[in-house]
């Protein structure tokens, strides 16, 4: 590199030379784009974040529905604001370690069934309140209410008892659970002050950003709270989150400006928006998978015959290549993948099978078409992946009927409540959590309504298995046992696609979920 060239890369590192700018006087000094672009990327890592500017994110997944309580959270923009807006007892790193949050220093008995966290001091609510360990206890004690209807509530019927101890919050549970802080990772567990009993629609949090204005279903805005404990995050000035439920609309939103960031890049358009000036794709593989799930206790879904019949009915590597385009994997009808701990590859791959469908499908004595809902915003491609699902179904004499549902609406109207629908899980950072936040009976998010005694006693002897081998048998177990008896489809495991454009910098992929795992706004700054 020549001086010159050094120069006018030191200039866009610290924002001073536009992106198109400097590629145009890296041409002209000889310097190939993809060189000038890898060079500029790490001149920018290298400046380190920087604080000021506003980000605009433009975001799927909104609804007019949606709350300010992170018990009733269900979809991506509730996830990323509460991400932006509020801290949790620890987070997971992208590489799946455990980081001290709220709580900075975490004990656990021998049997693993005394937890003791200490809560940091110094830490100030929004409305200027001091953190306790007692607002700790109290939020975990909301989301163990069955009244909260929490999403959380799965993962927190096990602790019997939530106490504190001067700063240190005290958790005892039922059975020994060596993967208790990891669920206390979940976003629904923002800490509220008086865990949110006063008024959990307040949104009053400890996080690096603080609530202007809220419209559910349109936009979303959050400035920097100053007083946050944690100086080493939440580099903008601002943050607004606009609800852009239509895919090309976000497209053309990042294109053009209006936003900086969008969530759910559709993978049929991803290579081509990647050629935009300006405009990077972030693809991550991890343990996201979309699915079409069946109410296990609704006819005619009760019937394991007709279940197995749609389970060998998808196409599942015609669906990962016609809407996924290799921006995922083949998925094997359990939401469990590779990118989980103690997962087992020596289970078998289902593959589609026309006349076995077939088989099944006549065992069931069932002859009328089968309703399936969907919508744009179930996940992206979802439209059409349920059209592949009818025309691999036909083939194997399988009539399925579409419902195409507004996407306003689907999260509280359609999902969880129709037998018979498009969805999608972004996982869980283990296994216990993700089958007792979705398939253990007593699982608040039960979409499956897969209720089975057998299954849930081998999620709990896993979860206090201190043995990983034999651990690793009990979760093949119950692999199996979704697989095989419960009402999930899964074809396919996708990988989290995001864009940004150059006015933004500090991605890091996280495996945990898209948007960084909701941090995008918390730990990029601004280059502009």
């Amino acid at each position: 590199m020549n001086d010159e060239f050094r120069y006018h890369l030191a200039r866009a590192a610290r924002g001073r030379l536009g992106r198109r700018a400097f590629l145009g006087r890296a041409a002209a000094l000889g310097v190939s784009g993809a060189m000038a672009n890898t060079l500029l990327a790490s001149a920018v890592r290298a400046q380190g974040p920087q604080r000021g500017g506003d980000l605009v994110m433009g975001l799927q997944g909104g609804e007019s529905t949606n709350s300010l309580d992170p018990a009733l959270a269900l979809s991506q923009v509730p996830f990323c604001y509460l991400r932006t807006t509020g801290d949790t007892l620890v987070n997971i790193t992208p590489d799946g370690q455990i980081e001290p949050r709220l709580a900075e220093e975490i004990e656990a008995s021998d049997d693993a069934k005394t937890w003791r966290f200490k809560i940091r001091s110094g830490v100030e609510f929004h409305n200027g309140k001091t953190l306790t360990a007692e607002d700790c206890a109290q939020t975990l004690r909301r989301h163990s209410d069955e009244d909260s209807q929490s999403g959380a509530l799965g993962i927190m019927r096990d602790i019997s008892d939530i106490r504190v101890d001067g700063d240190t919050l005290v958790l005892e549970t039922e059975t020994a659970n060596a993967d208790l802080p990891y669920l206390l990772a979940d976003y629904h567990l923002v800490i509220q002050p008086d865990g949110g009993f006063d008024d959990p629609t307040s949104g009053i949090f400890t996080g690096p950003y603080k609530w202007v204005e809220d419209e559910p279903g349109v936009r979303h805005v959050m400035e920097k709270f100053e007083n946050h404990w944690d100086d080493s995050v939440g580099h903008f000035n601002s943050v607004e989150m606009l609800v852009i439920n239509d895919a090309t609309a976000r497209n053309s939103a990042l294109q053009s400006g209006q936003v900086q960031m969008i969530n759910r890049v559709e993978p049929r358009v991803a290579d081509l928006l990647s050629r935009a000036p300006g405009v990077t794709i972030q693809s991550t593989a991890g343990r996201g998978h979309y699915v079409f799930i069946m109410h296990c206790n609704t006819a005619p879904f009760d019937n394991a015959d007709l279940r197995m019949a749609l389970k060998l009915a998808i196409d599942r590597e015609d669906m990962l290549d016609k809407i996924l385009r290799g921006y995922g994997s083949l998925g094997n009808d359990m939401p469990i993948n590779e990118a989980y701990p103690l997962f087992d590859e020596s289970i078998e791959q289902r593959r589609y099978d026309p006349d076995e469908a077939r088989f099944y499908y006549e065992r069931s004595g069932h002859d009328e078409p089968i309703v399936l809902r969907t919508s744009d915003v179930a996940f992206p491609g979802a439209v059409d992946a349920a059209q592949l699902f009818q025309e691999s179904a036909s083939r194997a004499g399988i009539p399925i009927e579409i419902v195409r549902e507004p996407g306003d609406g689907y999260w509280s109207e359609v999902w969880n409540v129709e037998p018979f629908s498009a969805s999608y899980w972004s996982g869980r950072p283990v296994q216990d959590q993700m089958y007792s936040t979705a398939y253990t009976s007593n699982a608040d998010w039960n979409d499956t309504r897969f209720f089975n005694d057998q299954f849930d006693d081998l999620i709990t002897e896993a979860r206090g298995e201190l043995d990983m081998d034999r651990r690793k048998t009990l979760y093949r177990e119950a692999g199996l046992m979704v697989r095989d008896e419960g009402g999930l489809i899964c074809p396919m495991f996708n990988d989290f696609i995001d864009a940004h454009n150059d006015q933004v910098a500090g991605w890091e992929s996280n495996p945990n979920g898209d948007m960084m795992n909701g941090f995008a706004a918390v730990h990029m700054w601004s280059t502009a």
